[in-house]
């Protein structure tokens, strides 16, 4: 048996001197102990800025060299992986395969709790066997407090076979950092009840993972200005975005912007460089494709005055705020 604890010492397990009656504290004053606490989390993910840059760079380059992207996690910060692999699709227009998540505990583990399973370091490096990584691929372990053994066998097989692996801790120390390429470690501090990491732990983690997916995405051509084109018009409301994005860029008014979005086949891009450019939807894919998938060089245009001149008139429509 282990004679002391090798997580006490971690930052994320600390008891918060500022939470030590919450459980006696009125409602409303508990809301403000979140807040305060909350408050940090923008703090200490600005401090790590530059490390946040780099892996946008190494995750774009990734992209454009035809790279996946793999998240591993268990717990909170696994959940939070799938929810960032899982949403690339709908946002980006992107192949299911290109952005995945590995989750300690597999599917059901995402929607209940798996205890245990976040210990099994044999698991973590078969799982991602699985994936027959190369050296295009990035592997993105997300760990909380830096010690996670399904984290750590995933990320020492990634190792072995030539991927780039990025690790998101919470845990400035963390062992971690002294095989990975890049460890991106917001300091938060104790949490307002010690060790549950779903609070300001996960929502670090989750504006790390935003940053690193979102800005690649947007480095590889996925927006224009910052227009979803990209979107995949899966439901009415994405329907309508792609109709309202094409009106915004091409001038047309609404019901020209379907019938345009439909010869296009739903693709927002494609029906964009078919009108601007006068093509048919061979022609503007082609050309896009020669854009490495760039609205703005395909069409040779900059959306920023169009939008600018947009909000300018919705501005004047609503008139001057009351004062």
């Amino acid at each position: 048996m282990p004679t002391q604890s090798k997580w006490q010492s971690l930052p994320t397990e600390a008891i918060n001197s500022t939470t030590l009656a919450i459980d006696k504290a009125p409602i409303r004053d508990i809301i403000d102990m979140v807040v305060n606490e909350d408050r940090k989390v923008i703090s200490a993910v600005l401090k790590e800025k530059e490390r946040i840059a780099h892996g946008v760079e190494i995750v774009a380059q990734a992209l454009k060299k035809g790279g996946r992207i793999i998240f591993v996690g268990a717990g909170t910060s696994g959940r939070l992986g799938v929810v960032e692999a899982s949403e690339m699709p709908p946002t980006f227009g992107t192949s299911p395969s290109l952005v995945q998540a590995i989750m300690a505990g597999g599917q059901g583990a995402v929607f209940r709790a798996k205890e245990g399973v976040e210990d099994n370091y044999e698991e973590g490096a078969r799982s991602i066997g699985r994936l027959r990584l190369g050296k295009k691929d990035v592997v993105i372990g997300v760990s909380a407090s830096g010690m996670t053994p399904f984290v750590r066998g995933g990320l020492t097989r990634a190792r072995k076979a030539g991927a780039r692996i990025i690790v998101v801790t919470c845990w400035p120390g963390s062992e971690l950092q002294n095989f990975v390429d890049l460890q991106i470690a917001p300091a938060v501090g104790p949490e307002i009840i010690a060790g549950s990491t779903r609070l300001k732990a996960g929502t670090a983690t989750k504006m790390v993972l935003n940053m690193l997916t979102t800005i690649a995405m947007i480095k590889v051509g996925k927006t224009y200005g910052n227009l979803m084109v990209d979107v995949q018009t899966g439901s009415e409301k994405l329907k309508d975005r792609a109709r309202r994005i094409t009106a915004i860029v091409t001038g047309l008014d609404y019901d020209a912007s379907d019938a345009l979005l439909r010869k296009a086949k739903w693709n927002v891009k494609g029906a964009i460089v078919m009108q601007k450019a006068d093509l048919t939807l061979p022609q503007a894919l082609k050309r896009l494709k020669k854009a490495d998938d760039s609205v703005r060089e395909a069409i040779g245009e900059d959306i920023e005055p169009r939008l600018r001149e947009l909000l300018q008139a919705q501005a004047a429509a609503k008139g001057p705020a009351p004062k």
